[in-house]
């Protein structure tokens, strides 16, 4: 007799089998006939330039994220809005201490400077401090 973890290794395994056995079909039915721009890189209708071995700023990913995470949190906004009122004061209080969670952490991202596009450059140092320094 079968435990129910039997049940799904049999199930994964049955998966797993027939994903190699379509992938293996496909490799042979499928024509290969490889061209010049079939090999190309696809860059949505336009021709590349340059190496694809350029270095983008991390702060396009950084701002990327934080709009996925707030917006995710703001999506969870509208059921709340909706049925708020069916859990009485409760409910009100627990959306109101999400909202100011949500601030909070917004206000955090703002301060620590994660939502600027560009840092500010610092300021050259004084000449009073450069000639204080005797390190220099």
């Amino acid at each position: 007799m079968l435990t129910e973890f039997g049940k799904i290794l049999i199930f994964i395994l049955f998966a797993a089998i027939f994903v190699i056995i379509t992938l293996f079909v496909a490799r042979i039915i499928r024509p290969n006939r490889p061209t010049f721009e079939k090999l190309k890189v696809y860059e949505c209708g336009e021709n590349p330039e340059g190496s694809p071995w350029i270095k983008f700023n991390i702060r396009f990913y950084v701002v990327a994220l934080i709009f996925l995470i707030f917006d995710v949190e703001v999506v969870l906004l509208f059921p709340w809005a909706l049925i708020y009122k069916d859990y009485g004061v409760y409910g009100f209080i627990v959306g109101i201490i999400f909202l100011l969670l949500l601030v909070l952490g917004m206000f955090y991202e703002w301060r620590k400077g994660d939502l600027e596009w560009a840092r500010p450059k610092p300021k050259p140092p004084v000449l009073n401090e450069l000639l204080n320094n005797k390190e220099v």
